[in-house]
């Protein structure tokens, strides 16, 4: 369907990445599997760094809490010859689950920021993305990002696109910091940041639960239905697109 935006009164947009502007695939057919490759290489050069000492803390702290939950995660050792390899353990494990973990995601952008730089790694966007970034802002409209990569992983991933760096469209990203995504209050949190009231932001996700929390915040949606997207349950009376070529002003 088509999402008339200025009907609507909408100033923003607020999109999701996985399954929205980027390939599914992409994400756990390449991302993942590359840091999860070069992780413990990664680690062994970077240890003695702050920022990456930084997320090693939080990674135990989240590990503490995995064990009072009973959550049965590998063990971290104490300072050893093996601890650096229980700490990759870790973070594997949260890998198999898709932790929502900042900590995880911030590891993880630091390792694809090495990659991008070094051009080893180009992000995929859907062929309507940049055509319809570029539309959104001709119009005045304010484009921001919220997904649970980190802000660093977005801002890499639309800078290094096969079609160019889509950086200069984007105003905002919001990543786990603000909030999860199922959680009405991020959106709140997001609408103040980008001076906007709640109902002038468009959501657009592939994640039934997300525009459901976006709703209860009074910000308006759209479910995107892209291949390679799982099915999800129908929203009562979202709007339902295919392509960003639906939404115009």
């Amino acid at each position: 369907m088509t999402v008339n935006l200025s009907a609507q009164n909408i100033r923003g947009l607020l999109l999701d990445i996985e399954g929205t502007t980027t390939p599914i695939a992409f994400v756990y057919d390449v991302l993942f599997p590359f840091a999860r490759a070069h992780v413990t290489e990664y680690l062994s050069r970077h240890v003695a760094s702050e920022e990456v000492r930084l997320d090693l803390t939080r990674l135990r702290a989240e590990h503490d809490k995995d064990v009072a939950e009973a959550l049965l995660p590998p063990p971290i050792l104490e300072p050893s010859a093996d601890q650096f390899a229980s700490i990759v353990g870790y973070v594997h494990w949260l890998m198999d689950r898709d932790r929502k973990s900042t900590a995880l995601k911030s590891l993880q952008g630091k390792i694809w920021e090495e990659a991008y730089r070094a051009g080893t790694l180009k992000s995929e966007v859907f062929p309507d993305v940049p055509t319809a970034l570029k539309r959104w802002q001709k119009a005045g409209l304010q484009i921001a990002i919220f997904s649970s990569g980190s802000v660093l992983a977005q801002k890499l991933l639309f800078a290094h696109t096969t079609t160019g760096n889509l950086t200069q469209f984007i105003e905002a990203y919001f990543d786990t910091t603000t909030g999860p995504k199922n959680d009405p209050e991020s959106y709140r949190r997001i609408a103040l940041e980008l001076q906007l009231s709640t109902e002038q932001i468009l959501f657009i996700t592939d994640v039934t639960a997300e525009l459901e929390a976006a709703a209860n915040a009074r910000v308006q949606s759209a479910l995107c239905i892209r291949p390679g997207n799982p099915p999800q349950p129908r929203v009562n009376e979202a709007r339902v697109i295919r392509t960003f070529d639906e939404v115009r002003d």
